[in-house]
């Protein structure tokens, strides 16, 4: 298992101790595209590989999140996220395997095929499902009686704290050393769903450290109360201000040599909802290229590079984030619901 940001920091990497949960580096595929008369070779940077358990981007996040749960003795991990939510799943099943019970607090959204499967998830899992939201006074209530005199470790939605973005600082070292040993030509722009934005920060931070002039299109498949150009703005100047704080030798100016661009346009009727770019991006991605992409986060990437592909040059990848480990789960409504918050049975229906 390689350890990009020890490799190249390794006194940044004695103080931000990781647990060994991915398996690194991801593989780099190439392969070509073709939409609107226009044919691309792309490369493909395949972290829906990231682990055997559950691939995608969580996983990397989870290594430094569930090590300071560790270090912290925790006693249970929770965390946030929608009924269908990666996140939630990654954080549920890297959970158990530690050893650690886990609650997820879940929020309604639209109903999905991927909502009911991550529920069956959940429950084979023995995850403690509980529905989350409401007005202030009722989640301040929700998150007493569930977290409580619970020691548990609280992990932020989509593992998105300064924390969780270091597993993609050393993703894009990872990049890096993948570019430097002939693997893929530097790619002038890179792809990512950018979702609660710690991927793309934490990819734009390692690029920089790397030297390289990559720039990242984040596009935004969140609203904006969950992502935005000055929260991310505001997650890359505190991942930054971190890494020097722990290693003098990062870049005090960090920051302002990242190269993103927050896109939006491409979320449409908001999270999780699909729309006419995104279920085309879904086709041609797996007809062209053989990826299982879907509609809440990586359908609408792609979306955003098959539509600059028709007036924009250079070399492109794509940053597969969703997983693609088969799981045993199913869209059958579950024998037994008793798991399950009443509010939720809907998605079953």
């Amino acid at each position: 298992m390689a350890d990009y940001l020890a490799g190249a920091y390794p006194r940044l990497a004695r103080g931000l101790p990781k647990l060994d949960l991915a398996d690194l580096p991801t593989p780099v595929d190439t392969a070509t595209i073709r939409s609107g008369g226009r044919s691309c070779v792309i490369a493909i940077k395949r972290d829906d590989l990231t682990g055997k358990l559950y691939g995608g981007n969580k996983v990397r996040k989870l290594e430094y999140l569930l090590h300071k749960a560790q270090r912290r003795n925790a006693g249970r991990i929770a965390t946030f996220g929608t009924v269908a939510s990666n996140h939630a799943v990654a954080t549920a099943l890297y959970a158990r395997k530690l050893g650690y019970p886990c609650t997820c607090l879940l929020s309604n959204q639209v109903k999905t095929p991927g909502a009911v499967r991550a529920l069956n998830l959940h429950l084979a899992n023995e995850t403690e499902i509980v529905r989350y939201g409401g007005s202030r006074k009722t989640r301040i209530a929700i998150l007493r009686e569930h977290l409580w005199n619970r020691q548990v470790f609280l992990i932020p939605p989509g593992g998105s704290n300064w924390l969780g973005a270091i597993g993609f600082v050393s993703a894009g070292l990872e990049l890096a050393a993948q570019i430097e040993s002939g693997i893929l030509g530097a790619p002038d722009r890179l792809y990512v769903a950018n979702g609660t934005m710690a991927t793309a920060v934490g990819l734009s931070l390692g690029l920089a450290l790397a030297g390289l002039e990559t720039e990242v299109q984040a596009v935004q498949v969140t609203e904006d109360f969950v992502s935005s150009p000055a929260a991310m703005e505001k997650l890359t100047i505190k991942t930054a201000l971190m890494l020097n704080r722990l290693d003098p030798s990062v870049p005090a100016d960090l920051a302002q040599r990242t190269r993103y661009v927050f896109r939006t346009g491409f979320l449409g009727d908001g999270y999780a909802r699909t729309n006419d770019r995104t279920e085309s991006a879904i086709a041609i991605a797996r007809e062209q290229l053989g990826l299982r992409l879907e509609a809440t986060y990586t359908g609408k990437a792609m979306a955003a590079l098959l539509d600059d592909l028709e007036t924009r040059a250079g070399n492109v990848l794509f940053w597969n984030t969703y997983n693609s480990r088969p799981l045993p789960a199913t869209t059958k409504r579950p024998a037994d619901t008793s798991g399950l918050p009443e509010a939720f049975l809907r998605y079953f229906d």
